[in-house]
Protein backbone atom coordinates (compact mmCIF):
# COMPACT_ATOMS: atom_id res chain seq x y z
CA UNK A 1 0.00 0.00 0.00
CA UNK A 2 1.25 3.50 -0.85
CA UNK A 3 2.00 5.86 2.01
CA UNK A 4 -0.14 8.92 2.65
CA UNK A 5 2.54 11.35 1.43
CA UNK A 6 3.08 9.43 -1.79
CA UNK A 7 -0.66 9.29 -2.42
CA UNK A 8 -0.82 13.04 -1.99
CA UNK A 9 2.12 13.49 -4.39
CA UNK A 10 0.43 11.27 -6.95
CA UNK A 11 -2.71 13.40 -6.86
CA UNK A 12 -0.93 16.75 -6.82
CA UNK A 13 2.07 16.12 -9.08
CA UNK A 14 2.35 12.90 -11.03
CA UNK A 15 -1.19 12.26 -12.27
CA UNK A 16 -1.80 15.82 -13.58
CA UNK A 17 1.59 15.86 -15.34
CA UNK A 18 1.03 12.37 -16.80
CA UNK A 19 -2.37 13.49 -18.10
CA UNK A 20 -0.82 16.60 -19.65
CA UNK A 21 1.80 14.47 -21.40
CA UNK A 22 -0.71 11.84 -22.56
CA UNK A 23 -3.23 14.39 -23.87
CA UNK A 24 -0.57 16.32 -25.75
CA UNK A 25 1.07 13.22 -27.18
CA UNK A 26 1.16 12.89 -30.95
CA UNK A 27 0.86 9.15 -31.43
CA UNK A 28 2.81 9.36 -34.68
CA UNK A 29 5.92 10.74 -32.98
CA UNK A 30 8.05 10.35 -29.88
CA UNK A 31 7.95 12.90 -27.05
CA UNK A 32 11.06 13.80 -25.05
CA UNK A 33 10.46 15.21 -21.56
CA UNK A 34 13.46 16.98 -20.05
CA UNK A 35 13.67 16.87 -16.25
CA UNK A 36 15.95 19.44 -14.63
CA UNK A 37 17.00 19.28 -10.99
CA UNK A 38 20.21 20.03 -9.10
CA UNK A 39 22.00 17.26 -7.23
CA UNK A 40 19.73 15.85 -4.54
CA UNK A 41 16.52 17.18 -6.11
CA UNK A 42 15.12 13.67 -6.54
CA UNK A 43 15.24 13.34 -10.34
CA UNK A 44 15.68 9.57 -10.31
CA UNK A 45 12.73 8.96 -7.99
CA UNK A 46 10.63 11.45 -9.94
CA UNK A 47 11.33 9.75 -13.28
CA UNK A 48 10.81 6.28 -11.82
CA UNK A 49 7.35 7.17 -10.56
CA UNK A 50 6.43 9.13 -13.69
CA UNK A 51 7.38 6.10 -15.78
CA UNK A 52 5.13 3.84 -13.68
CA UNK A 53 2.19 6.25 -13.99
CA UNK A 54 2.59 6.76 -17.75
CA UNK A 55 2.94 3.04 -18.39
CA UNK A 56 0.37 1.75 -15.91
CA UNK A 57 -2.18 4.53 -16.24
CA UNK A 58 -1.95 5.36 -19.93
CA UNK A 59 -0.40 2.29 -21.54
CA UNK A 60 2.54 4.24 -22.96
CA UNK A 61 5.97 2.86 -23.79
CA UNK A 62 8.45 4.87 -21.72
CA UNK A 63 12.24 5.01 -21.65
CA UNK A 64 13.98 6.66 -18.71
CA UNK A 65 17.40 8.07 -19.60
CA UNK A 66 19.84 10.26 -17.68
CA UNK A 67 22.31 12.65 -19.21
CA UNK A 68 24.76 10.86 -16.88
CA UNK A 69 24.49 7.86 -19.20
CA UNK A 70 26.14 10.00 -21.88
CA UNK A 71 29.30 10.72 -19.85
CA UNK A 72 32.61 10.60 -21.66
CA UNK A 73 34.77 7.59 -20.89
CA UNK A 74 37.51 7.99 -18.33
CA UNK A 75 40.08 7.91 -21.14
CA UNK A 76 38.33 10.68 -23.10
CA UNK A 77 38.03 12.85 -19.99
CA UNK A 78 41.73 12.38 -19.33
CA UNK A 79 42.44 13.62 -22.85
CA UNK A 80 40.16 16.62 -22.27
CA UNK A 81 41.92 17.35 -18.98
CA UNK A 82 45.28 17.28 -20.75
CA UNK A 83 44.30 19.36 -23.77
CA UNK A 84 41.81 21.88 -22.34
CA UNK A 85 41.89 22.04 -18.52
CA UNK A 86 42.68 19.65 -15.64
CA UNK A 87 39.26 20.20 -14.00
CA UNK A 88 37.63 18.23 -16.81
CA UNK A 89 38.83 15.01 -15.21
CA UNK A 90 35.76 15.39 -12.96
CA UNK A 91 32.60 14.37 -14.79
CA UNK A 92 29.36 16.33 -14.63
CA UNK A 93 29.74 19.75 -16.21
CA UNK A 94 28.93 20.54 -19.87
CA UNK A 95 31.80 19.25 -21.98
CA UNK A 96 32.00 15.86 -20.25
CA UNK A 97 29.23 14.13 -22.25
CA UNK A 98 28.90 12.50 -25.66
CA UNK A 99 26.30 15.00 -26.86
CA UNK A 100 26.11 13.75 -30.43
CA UNK A 101 25.60 10.21 -29.15
CA UNK A 102 22.49 11.45 -27.35
CA UNK A 103 21.12 13.22 -30.43
CA UNK A 104 21.81 10.16 -32.59
CA UNK A 105 20.10 7.94 -30.01
CA UNK A 106 16.95 10.08 -30.07
CA UNK A 107 16.88 9.95 -33.89
CA UNK A 108 17.35 6.18 -33.89
CA UNK A 109 14.58 5.62 -31.34
CA UNK A 110 12.19 7.99 -33.12
CA UNK A 111 12.52 5.93 -36.29
CA UNK A 112 12.69 2.48 -34.72
CA UNK A 113 10.52 -0.31 -36.12
CA UNK A 114 8.41 -2.32 -33.62
CA UNK A 115 10.96 -5.14 -33.43
CA UNK A 116 14.15 -3.03 -33.46
CA UNK A 117 16.38 -3.42 -30.39
CA UNK A 118 18.19 -0.12 -29.73
CA UNK A 119 21.23 -0.18 -27.40
CA UNK A 120 20.87 2.37 -24.58
CA UNK A 121 24.18 3.77 -23.25
CA UNK A 122 24.86 3.27 -19.54
CA UNK A 123 27.61 4.68 -17.31
CA UNK A 124 29.18 2.88 -14.35
CA UNK A 125 29.69 5.53 -11.67
CA UNK A 126 31.38 3.09 -9.30
CA UNK A 127 34.06 2.45 -11.92
CA UNK A 128 33.89 6.03 -13.28
CA UNK A 129 33.69 4.71 -16.82
CA UNK A 130 31.28 3.69 -19.58
CA UNK A 131 29.82 0.19 -19.33
CA UNK A 132 30.89 -2.09 -22.21
CA UNK A 133 28.23 -1.99 -24.93
CA UNK A 134 27.57 -5.68 -24.30
CA UNK A 135 26.13 -4.64 -20.93
CA UNK A 136 23.92 -1.83 -22.23
CA UNK A 137 20.15 -2.11 -22.02
CA UNK A 138 18.12 -2.71 -25.19
CA UNK A 139 14.87 -0.88 -25.91
CA UNK A 140 12.47 -2.70 -28.23
CA UNK A 141 10.59 -0.58 -30.73
CA UNK A 142 9.89 3.15 -30.52
CA UNK A 143 9.14 4.71 -27.13
CA UNK A 144 6.12 6.98 -26.86
CA UNK A 145 7.90 9.03 -24.20
CA UNK A 146 11.52 9.49 -23.11
CA UNK A 147 12.07 10.89 -19.63
CA UNK A 148 15.48 12.56 -19.98
CA UNK A 149 16.90 13.92 -16.72
CA UNK A 150 19.98 15.96 -15.94
CA UNK A 151 21.10 18.38 -13.26
CA UNK A 152 21.51 21.25 -15.78
CA UNK A 153 18.90 20.09 -18.31
CA UNK A 154 17.73 22.98 -20.51
CA UNK A 155 20.13 25.52 -19.02
CA UNK A 156 21.45 28.27 -21.32
CA UNK A 157 24.91 29.80 -21.38
CA UNK A 158 25.82 32.69 -19.09
CA UNK A 159 26.61 36.18 -20.36
CA UNK A 160 30.39 36.46 -20.75
CA UNK A 161 30.56 39.17 -18.08
CA UNK A 162 29.28 36.60 -15.56
CA UNK A 163 32.42 34.53 -16.11
CA UNK A 164 34.88 37.19 -15.03
CA UNK A 165 34.73 36.64 -11.28
CA UNK A 166 35.15 33.21 -9.64
CA UNK A 167 32.18 32.00 -7.61
CA UNK A 168 34.16 29.86 -5.16
CA UNK A 169 37.62 28.80 -4.03
CA UNK A 170 37.86 26.08 -6.68
CA UNK A 171 37.50 28.59 -9.51
CA UNK A 172 39.70 31.15 -7.77
CA UNK A 173 42.61 28.75 -7.26
CA UNK A 174 42.25 26.17 -10.05
CA UNK A 175 40.67 28.20 -12.87
CA UNK A 176 42.47 31.53 -12.48
CA UNK A 177 42.37 32.29 -16.21
CA UNK A 178 38.70 31.23 -16.51
CA UNK A 179 39.63 28.64 -19.16
CA UNK A 180 37.52 25.85 -17.65
CA UNK A 181 34.35 27.85 -17.05
CA UNK A 182 34.61 29.59 -20.44
CA UNK A 183 34.85 26.23 -22.21
CA UNK A 184 31.87 24.92 -20.21
CA UNK A 185 29.88 28.01 -21.18
CA UNK A 186 30.77 27.61 -24.86
CA UNK A 187 29.65 23.98 -24.77
CA UNK A 188 26.28 25.07 -23.35
CA UNK A 189 25.89 27.64 -26.11
CA UNK A 190 26.74 25.22 -28.91
CA UNK A 191 26.64 21.44 -28.44
CA UNK A 192 24.20 21.27 -25.53
CA UNK A 193 21.76 23.72 -27.06
CA UNK A 194 21.38 21.23 -29.94
CA UNK A 195 20.66 18.46 -27.45
CA UNK A 196 18.14 20.56 -25.54
CA UNK A 197 16.43 21.53 -28.79
CA UNK A 198 15.28 17.88 -28.95
CA UNK A 199 13.06 18.40 -25.89
CA UNK A 200 9.30 18.66 -26.32
CA UNK A 201 8.65 19.62 -22.69
CA UNK A 202 10.93 20.85 -19.89
CA UNK A 203 10.15 20.18 -16.23
CA UNK A 204 12.16 21.70 -13.38
CA UNK A 205 12.48 20.38 -9.84
CA UNK A 206 13.56 23.62 -8.20
CA UNK A 207 15.70 23.12 -5.06
CA UNK A 208 15.54 25.77 -2.31
CA UNK A 209 19.13 26.97 -2.81
CA UNK A 210 22.64 25.91 -3.74
CA UNK A 211 23.47 25.62 -0.03
CA UNK A 212 20.80 22.92 0.24
CA UNK A 213 22.53 20.96 -2.54
CA UNK A 214 25.70 20.82 -0.46
CA UNK A 215 23.77 19.89 2.69
CA UNK A 216 21.91 17.05 0.95
CA UNK A 217 25.09 15.69 -0.69
CA UNK A 218 26.96 15.76 2.64
CA UNK A 219 24.05 13.86 4.21
CA UNK A 220 24.18 11.27 1.42
CA UNK A 221 27.87 10.68 2.08
CA UNK A 222 27.26 10.36 5.83
CA UNK A 223 24.55 7.75 5.23
CA UNK A 224 26.88 5.93 2.85
CA UNK A 225 29.65 6.01 5.44
CA UNK A 226 27.36 4.40 8.02
CA UNK A 227 25.95 1.78 5.65
CA UNK A 228 29.36 0.74 4.31
CA UNK A 229 31.27 0.72 7.60
CA UNK A 230 34.02 -1.86 7.40
CA UNK A 231 33.95 -2.02 3.58
CA UNK A 232 37.26 -0.30 3.00
CA UNK A 233 37.16 -0.80 -0.77
CA UNK A 234 34.29 1.69 -1.05
CA UNK A 235 35.25 5.36 -1.24
CA UNK A 236 33.23 7.84 0.83
CA UNK A 237 33.96 11.57 0.69
CA UNK A 238 34.58 13.61 3.82
CA UNK A 239 33.07 17.08 4.25
CA UNK A 240 36.02 18.87 2.65
CA UNK A 241 35.93 16.54 -0.36
CA UNK A 242 32.16 17.00 -0.71
CA UNK A 243 32.63 20.77 -0.66
CA UNK A 244 35.24 20.62 -3.44
CA UNK A 245 33.19 18.17 -5.51
CA UNK A 246 30.02 20.27 -5.33
CA UNK A 247 32.05 23.38 -6.18
CA UNK A 248 32.37 22.09 -9.74
CA UNK A 249 28.61 22.60 -10.13
CA UNK A 250 28.07 25.74 -8.08
CA UNK A 251 28.28 28.27 -10.91
CA UNK A 252 25.74 26.59 -13.16
CA UNK A 253 23.47 25.59 -10.29
CA UNK A 254 23.18 29.18 -9.09
CA UNK A 255 22.71 30.40 -12.68
CA UNK A 256 19.95 27.93 -13.54
CA UNK A 257 18.11 28.62 -10.28
CA UNK A 258 18.09 32.26 -11.37
CA UNK A 259 17.29 32.02 -15.09
CA UNK A 260 15.49 28.74 -15.70
CA UNK A 261 12.23 28.95 -13.66
CA UNK A 262 10.76 31.56 -16.02
CA UNK A 263 11.49 29.43 -19.10
CA UNK A 264 10.41 25.91 -18.15
CA UNK A 265 7.07 24.44 -19.16
CA UNK A 266 6.36 22.91 -15.75
CA UNK A 267 7.86 24.11 -12.46
CA UNK A 268 7.81 22.16 -9.21
CA UNK A 269 9.46 23.34 -6.00
CA UNK A 270 11.37 20.88 -3.82
CA UNK A 271 11.05 21.90 -0.18
CA UNK A 272 13.55 21.44 2.64
CA UNK A 273 12.04 18.03 3.42
CA UNK A 274 12.52 16.80 -0.15
CA UNK A 275 8.80 16.98 -0.93
CA UNK A 276 7.72 18.18 -4.35
CA UNK A 277 5.35 21.15 -4.11
CA UNK A 278 3.59 23.49 -6.46
CA UNK A 279 5.53 26.80 -6.53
Amino acid sequence: MLGEELMEDLERVYLPLAEMIAIGLDTTSMQIIGVNGAQGAGKTSFCTLMKLVLEGGYGLKVLSLSIDDLYLSRNDREKLAQTVHPLFITRGVPGTHYVQKGIDLFNTLANAAPTDATPIPRFNKAMDDVYPESEWDRFIGRPDVILFDGWFMGTTEQPLTELLNPVNELEEKEDKEAIWRTYVNLQLKTEYSRLFDCLNLLVMLQVPSFEKVYEWRALQEEKLRISTKGQNHLRVMNDEEVRRFISHYERLTRWMLKELPDRVDVLFAVNNDHRICLP
